[in-house]
């Protein structure tokens, strides 16, 4: 037990020794950016530091020789208290010296104190990332921390594409793979990769985010509008690859007829999700609203014998009109009285 303790006590003084070691050299270099009168009074307050550690550990060290020479037992509580005080407070000063380091923006000084002293290398790695030295940061996180997430950030950062590419491909990140692919003008790899995202998409249902790859990343507009309107005749998230697919129609002609053609191929179970997409068209622009409300008025007409509450449609296609709303009212109130006679 005491040669533990003394050997704890040992590794301490060697530690802070070290630690006096950096903080001298530290002041040294000082000298050659600030006036001599600063650097003394950095060191005044330094050996004061040193001189109350040093009555610390001399003390502890006493204490230990006490209890050894009188074969003390049950003192280790006190022991155990002081080795805690004393670890913190060299701690404590690796601390301040990396943070100096860190101000003074010498940042793989303050990263190595990081990990070589406090033994924390993520903190090492955000340094080194924050300073602009990426390759170096990028080595820590995946040597080091097993992270391949931030290694990659970082060998993207120093345009390191293809270290980063091959790290993105073993986290089966395929749009991100495609994106670097498309920063370095691969257009055929990167078109490969995306062309993966577009069929995980599309075998999970997600025909808009197909849609949008297409569109976005790989610039085949036509490709994009196919599995929209895929999407909407196989009902698969239906009412928003129909609103993506008449967004995606800029020419306001061309839109009325597409509306018009792709009523016509509507089955019936299909309408009431067509009419929801009116409602959108409508407001969009006021040359769509002739064919928009034709539409709706017949999609209304065929379902209010089975759908009454379809009835209420209506005054999205006629905001202005008081009368419509008390239309709707007596209709609704009239079919209430037939149902309770």
């Amino acid at each position: 037990m005491m040669m533990n303790k003394q050997k704890f006590i040992d590794k301490f003084m060697a530690a802070f020794v070290l630690l006096a070691i950096f903080k001298l050299i530290g002041i040294a270099a000082q000298l050659f950016h600030e006036s001599f009168w600063s650097v003394v009074g950095t060191l005044a307050i330094f050996l004061v530091v040193v001189f109350i550690i040093l009555l610390v550990i001399t003390s502890l060290k006493a204490k230990e020789r006490n209890e050894r020479s009188s074969g003390k037992r049950g003192s280790s509580g006190g022991s155990f208290y002081l080795e805690n005080a004393l670890f913190d407070r060299i701690r404590s000063k690796y601390e301040e010296l990396a943070e100096k380091y860190i101000a003074e923006k010498d940042y793989k000084k303050a990263a190595r104190v990081y990990m070589n002293l406090l033994q924390d290398n993520y903190r090492g790695a955000k340094t080194l990332e924050d300073g602009g030295f990426y390759n170096e940061a990028a080595v820590v996180y995946l040597k080091k921390l097993k992270n391949k997430s931030d290694a990659a950030v970082c060998y993207e950062k120093a345009k390191q594409y293809k270290k980063a590419i091959d790290l993105y491909k073993e986290m089966e990140q395929k749009e991100k793979v495609g994106d670097l692919y498309k920063e370095i003008n691969d257009l055929k790899n990167a078109h490969t990769y995306y062309q993966m995202v577009v069929d995980d998409y599309t075998a999970n249902n997600q025909m808009v985010k197909a849609s949008l790859i297409y569109r976005k990343k790989m610039e085949k507009t036509e490709e994009a509008q196919k599995i929209l309107l895929k999407g909407w005749e196989e009902d698969k998230d239906a009412f928003n690859c129909l609103n993506n697919y008449f967004a995606n129609i800029f020419d306001i002609k061309e839109l009325k007829t597409e509306i018009r053609d792709l009523y016509r191929k509507t089955p019936d179970y299909r309408k009431t999700t067509y009419l929801d997409a009116m409602k959108h068209e409508f407001r969009k622009d006021p040359k769509l609203q002739e064919v928009t409300k034709n539409i709706a008025y017949e999609i209304i007409a065929e379902k209010i014998g089975t759908r009454s509450e379809i009835v209420n449609e209506l005054k999205y296609f006629n905001p202005d009109d008081g009368v419509i709303l008390k239309d709707i009212s007596r209709f609704k109130t009239g079919r209430n009285k037939m149902f309770r006679n």
